[in-house]
């Protein structure tokens, strides 16, 4: 009975990798397909390079650097909404480089953690609803800040700089309207916090240290101190060549090989941070678009409604399915690869599905909830229901992405 529930739990968590890999088998039965044909269908470069960035970045966040980022971004924070900038910016400018899935699982919990102490619960569920809608706006803007860009920036074979161009107006007023957003927090000060609680000041002080705090002067300990330095560093220049990758300086493949062999060499445990099911669903992806590419019937119809209607059908199919799986699904029978790239990021704002990175925060924040309740805090401190989380999600993206429908509408 429990093999049956764990099977289950997985089917339901990786619910659109079997959506795509059902997909992949019932396509094959309509067309002739063979192994050679699967080769061609799946695009190896991309598979290679988001290896890669997933290995170099889970490596990185081990190493504690982003915490270390945290850390030093918030000294001299002495109000709440200054605390608020920090955590949401922290979101924005991190998900350029490190995804918007890593800055949320690095950041919220970090959010919550503090915000618990010093802001009311309702503010507690804004900021970390900020800090999702941060992460999505702000990953929009380079090649590496979420996949459907490293694949999208792979297709429209452009310089970086003009990548960023085609992005730019949409990061720049989400920055700006995120701003906005942080204003409605109080101004209250921290300090006076700090003073009465003692335990509380510690802990936010600790903030200001280096991650690791409990290591003592012993030989043992500095060795294992320059040991992480080495390693940092190593991540480091191999996050570096994946950028070099990205713009096709390094060849993608021997990336990968390079960043699997230094990760087998110093920490083997990385590899179970790397989600491998994310590559999984991007070769269904691949097999089933491929698949129906070669269903005349099937490569007519999306072509009749998709083309010349790119941006709107692609955010209107994020919103079902996610922007990954819409990019993936929509690109083979698109004119415009750039306003599939529009859709699909603004295409992110909307629904809780609409980014897989939203759910992130939503599960990180349930826990928070969860652990709340388990505690037996008393109703007034405790954190709003899920579905007022939900409730205020929908409003705040909805707003966000009508925003940047108009930008859009008046760019074209």
């Amino acid at each position: 009975m429990s093999k049956i529930r764990f099977i289950f739990s997985f089917i339901k968590k990786e619910a659109v990798f079997f959506i795509a890999l059902i997909c992949a088998i019932v396509s094959s039965f309509f067309t002739d397909i063979s192994l050679e044909k699967i080769k061609t269908y799946i695009d190896w470069n991309t598979l290679f390079i988001l290896f890669s960035l997933m290995s170099v970045i889970a490596a990185l966040q081990k190493c504690g650097v982003f915490k270390i980022l945290a850390n030093f971004m918030c000294k001299g924070v002495r109000s709440l909404q200054g605390l608020t900038a920090i955590l949401v910016m922290l979101c924005f400018f991190s998900s350029m480089f490190i995804t918007n899935d890593v800055a949320l699982i690095t950041f919220v919990p970090l959010a919550i953690a503090l915000l618990t102490k010093y802001a009311s619960p309702f503010y507690v569920m804004y900021i970390v609803i900020l800090q999702t809608i941060a992460a999505n706006t702000g990953s929009m803007l380079t090649p590496i800040g979420n996949p459907q860009n490293l694949f999208l920036f792979s297709k429209l074979n452009c310089p970086v700089y003009s990548f960023i161009s085609i992005l730019l107006p949409y990061s720049i007023l989400s920055f700006l309207f995120l701003v906005a957003a942080i204003l409605f927090v109080p101004r209250k000060s921290l300090d006076f916090i700090r003073k009465e609680d003692s335990a509380v000041n510690g802990k936010f002080q600790s903030l200001r240290t280096n991650i690791v705090t409990d290591i003592s002067d012993s030989a043992a300990a500095n060795k294992a101190k320059i040991k992480r330095k080495i390693e940092t560093i190593v991540f480091l220049i191999l996050f570096i060549m994946c950028l070099l990758a990205v713009v096709h300086v390094i060849p993608k493949h021997i990336l990968a090989i390079i960043v699997l062999s230094c990760i087998l060499l110093i920490d083997c445990s990385i590899i179970s941070s790397v989600d491998f099911m994310l590559l999984f669903t991007f070769c269904a992806f691949f097999i089933f678009t491929g698949n129906i590419a070669n269903i005349p019937e099937i490569k007519g119809f999306l072509e009749l409604y998709v083309q010349n209607h790119e941006f709107l059908i692609s955010v209107l199919v994020s919103q079902i399915i996610s922007n990954v799986p819409a990019t993936l699904l929509l690109y083979p029978f698109v004119l415009s690869t750039k306003d599939l790239l529009l859709g699909v990021n603004v295409g992110g704002l909307g629904t809780l599905v609409a980014s897989l990175a939203s759910l992130i925060s939503y599960k990180l924040y349930i826990q928070a909830l969860q652990e709340q309740k388990k505690c037996q805090i008393s109703k007034e401190n405790l954190l709003p229901s899920s579905l007022k989380y939900l409730a205020v999600f929908t409003a705040l993206n909805l707003v966000f992405i009508a925003i940047l429908f108009l930008l859009q509408s008046f760019l074209r």
